[in-house]
């Protein structure tokens, strides 16, 4: 059973009606030795890392299995790096350059009929260098190629709208 001493209720001031009754600073001796007071101390301060910027929080999760040799090998690859996996996954994810992706089939079939007329256009120019009697105007033989080629990396899609 809880029991409360005689002399816990001596610095308490009578109370007036519609207030608290206020305590004041005791000291008391504890069984340690050591001196005391009433008053609960103030409260500390919360250690640890401070708060980050909120927008860098990292709340979302992207799973992904792994065979025992390529976890081998990200591992290895991160610890060159002085990384955790996880970390030299989103670097290599986030800064490299992916893949393009793959030609859609009518796009290839335009560019190999692009590859036969480009493959003609280069036997008229190479006639033309020959000294063969070619009837084609030298600006416009330039033209045509730089056309051509603009529309066969426009094809792949790496550009050449303007790239020529």
């Amino acid at each position: 059973m809880f029991s409360v001493p005689s002399n816990a209720w001596q610095g308490l001031r009578p109370c007036t009606p519609g207030r608290l009754p206020v305590v004041t600073a005791r000291r008391t001796h504890s069984p340690k030795g050591s001196f005391m007071t009433a008053e609960a101390p103030p409260p500390k301060a919360r250690g640890g890392r401070p708060k980050g910027d909120p927008s860098a929080v990292r709340l979302h999760r992207v799973n992904a299995r792994l065979s025992s040799l390529e976890l081998a090998a990200l591992t290895a690859k991160a610890g060159q790096m002085s990384m955790t996996p996880a970390q030299w996954l989103r670097e290599a994810a986030l800064s490299r350059r992916l893949p393009s992706p793959p030609v859609p089939a009518i796009n290839r079939e335009q560019y190999v009929e692009l590859a036969r007329l480009a493959a003609n256009l280069n036997q008229l120019a190479r006639a033309a260098n020959e000294g063969r009697a070619v009837t084609v105007n030298d600006g416009l033989m330039e033209r045509l190629t730089a056309e051509v080629k603009r529309l066969r990396l426009g094809l792949l899609g790496t550009g050449g709208s303007d790239d020529c």
